[in-house]
């Protein structure tokens, strides 16, 4: 098991590629589709590294797997595929995350199934990557649908936390999206971190302090020890406590907007319009 980590400097997202190099197969997690919010343009750029990668090393794509439904990107997932081929996969509650902001956007013609979707997951569910099980583990709180999957070989655990917890200097995601629950990550954590200590766990982001370099990874056992939210010792009401009052100060997400409205929809952009146009929805509220 082999796992090449690439990052999106624009949005400081990471997207992984997880390989079994024994079968020649790999799976895609969280790919990110380049968007300036300005000027309203999109490419691949981003995207056709992660392709060329796949290609260059005659690789087979099986899976593009997202953790959640992105508030801070849009997925690349169905340029990829389109591309390479593979299934789109996501956590069943999406379902959940489909039908709230179907409303705020005023979305009529988005199902509200998770349909968009080739494959969702639920606790447990389990997709063979050669000899790689990935295996699926529900950790709502930043959302109600948020999913980290274990890869496992035998010889190696690894797993890809999505935005749970990030780096131990940075603490762990917000929680005020709608049907967030700072006690449900607290638990969810607490699940990721009772796996054995040299575990490794994949950041969907890093936020880092000057000084620092970005990382893609971290251990449990550094999580442990040095995170500054949810280390050893830190109670459900103190992290309750300090989470809430946390995300009260935050700004909202800078592509919130465009990157909900998009990957809800499996990364797929809205149609061109009779003027050959695409157009996202941009809802208005009074002060």
């Amino acid at each position: 098991m082999n796992i090449h980590s690439f990052l999106d400097l624009n949005t400081e997202t990471f997207t992984h590629i997880l390989v079994s190099e024994a079968d020649g197969v790999c799976a895609v997690i969280d790919p990110v589709l380049d968007f300036d919010q300005k000027s309203g343009e999109f490419s691949q750029l981003g995207a056709d590294r992660i392709i060329s990668f796949i290609r260059d090393h005659q690789l087979t794509l099986k899976y593009i797997i997202e953790t959640h439904a992105h508030a801070d990107h849009l997925s690349s997932a169905p340029y990829i595929k389109q591309q390479l081929g593979g299934q789109i996969v996501i956590g069943q509650k999406i379902d959940e995350v489909q039908k709230t902001f179907k409303t705020v956007f005023n979305l009529s013609d988005l199902a509200t199934d998770g349909s968009q979707f080739d494959i969702l997951t639920d606790e447990g569910t389990t997709l063979m990557l050669g000899r790689i099980t990935i295996t699926a583990m529900h950790v709502p709180g930043h959302t109600p649908a948020d999913m980290a999957y274990q890869a496992d070989d035998g010889e190696r655990l690894v797993v890809f936390v999505g935005d749970t917890i990030f780096a131990p200097d940075v603490g762990t995601a917000r929680c005020d999206f709608p049907n967030g629950s700072a006690k449900n990550l607290y638990h969810s954590i607490e699940r990721i971190l009772a796996l054995p200590d040299e575990t490794q766990l994949y950041l969907c982001h890093d936020y880092p302090p000057k000084g620092r370099d970005y990382t893609p990874k971290t251990t449990v056992g550094e999580q442990k020890r040095h995170n500054i939210h949810v280390k050893n010792g830190i109670s459900q009401d103190d992290f309750v406590k300090m989470r809430n009052a946390r995300d009260k100060t935050l700004a909202v997400p800078r592509l919130i907007l465009p990157s909900v409205q998009v990957n809800i929809n499996a990364g797929e952009l809205p149609q061109p319009e009779d003027n050959g146009v695409r157009y996202l929805k941009l809802p208005l509220h009074p002060l």
